[in-house]
């Protein structure tokens, strides 16, 4: 079904690449007025490129969202350029402490817990007095990794991941009286810098687990989308294997 989002503006973070990258081409084939927000502007101004030739509309905003200033000021371009926000998907990620925690670098470790969950906290917190007058729909991407304890080398994004799906459902509460949806999406493994080292042919490990396109993410978060204001809210929805999350 073509333009399920015509007339909706949607921030999402990461857009440069991997997943975000996707939602962002994809939102914007369903009608969205897209705003592509990341760290590198060569990466955003590639999606916007891809967007218009394909008919679309969107933005480019360099943004960092550990930087509160610059997630203020990326609604603020929203505003001006397209109307106040309908959709933000808070998609931006990264996980830069792979150690022990005994062995694990502080700045790596803390930056990690930033960009994962102090980022989601602002691309939420800013957005809330334009989705407060008309509703609209949060969706977070999580990870399994937020849900239970793969190994000794990922307790910063774990943790920050965790935090990031307790979150999710402390704000549902706060705002569901004025039909804003918060939820998470849980994509499991897709094909990203994030699972580079991942050995992909490890069944032991992973499984009948789907190792994921980004455009496979596309329908889930397309679903969240659309759904009506008054719910679901406060969920975590996943594309992994139940005995993975």
């Amino acid at each position: 079904m073509p333009n399920q989002l015509q007339g909706k503006v949607a921030v999402i973070t990461g857009a440069g690449r991997g997943i975000g990258r996707a939602l962002a081409i994809g939102f914007a084939e369903q009608g969205a007025r897209v705003v592509c927000a990341a760290r590198t502007q060569s990466q955003i101004d590639e999606t916007v490129r891809a967007i218009y030739e394909a008919g679309g509309d969107a933005i480019a905003v360099r943004c960092d969202v550990t930087d509160a200033a610059a997630v203020e000021r990326l609604y603020a371009v929203t505003r001006d350029q397209f109307g106040p926000v309908d959709i933000v998907v808070a998609n931006a990620g990264g996980n830069f402490s792979r150690q022990s925690v005994e062995e694990s670098d502080i700045s790596d470790w803390e930056l990690t817990v930033r960009v994962n969950l102090i980022g989601v906290y602002y691309s939420c917190k800013f957005a809330i007095p334009d989705l407060k007058g008309k509703g609209g729909h949060i969706i977070v991407v999580g990870s399994g990794v937020g849900h239970r304890v793969v190994d000794d080398a990922h307790s910063a994004y774990g943790a920050a991941k965790a935090g990031a799906w307790m979150f999710v459902r402390a704000l549902a509460a706060e705002l569901r009286p004025y039909n804003i949806c918060v939820n998470e999406l849980i994509p499991g493994l897709v094909q990203t810098e994030i699972t580079a080292d991942v050995n992909r042919t490890d069944e032991s490990a992973f499984g009948v687990e789907w190792f994921k396109r980004p455009e496979d993410v596309l329908p889930l978060a397309l679903f969240l989308a659309i759904q009506p204001l008054t719910g679901p809210t406060g969920q975590s929805f996943s594309l992994m294997r139940r005995d993975s999350q």
